[in-house]
């Protein structure tokens, strides 16, 4: 799985409720069927803090705690929405290139 891929799942999954990386891994294997390996997820998190788009829930959770508790940050809810977007055009424009009608 791309990167970015799993930067835009932890997203989806974070923009329902903070959750820590189990929970975001399970809320993402109910939604895509697979699960995330250590590394993608761990990284997508950790990329995404770093770029404000998610912080942990508790402020004073320490940073090398790997069960803290995360939450999308507005500019994260924000990037989301433009990602999802534009996943939506391109969904659409390729759906009637198939001769589907896009619900």
């Amino acid at each position: 799985m791309h990167s970015n891929d799993a930067q835009m799942l932890v997203l989806t999954v974070l923009a329902d409720r903070p959750l820590h990386g189990y929970a975001i891994n399970t809320a993402i294997e109910e939604l895509t069927g697979r699960r995330l390996g250590p590394g993608s997820l761990y990284g997508a998190l950790s990329r995404l803090e770093g770029r404000g788009l998610i912080q942990p829930a508790d402020e004073a959770a320490d940073p090398q705690e790997r069960h803290r508790t995360m939450q999308i940050t507005d500019a994260g809810r924000d990037q989301l929405r433009a990602e999802l977007q534009q996943m939506a055009r391109i969904s659409a424009a390729g759906l009637r290139a198939l001769g589907v009608n896009p619900a």
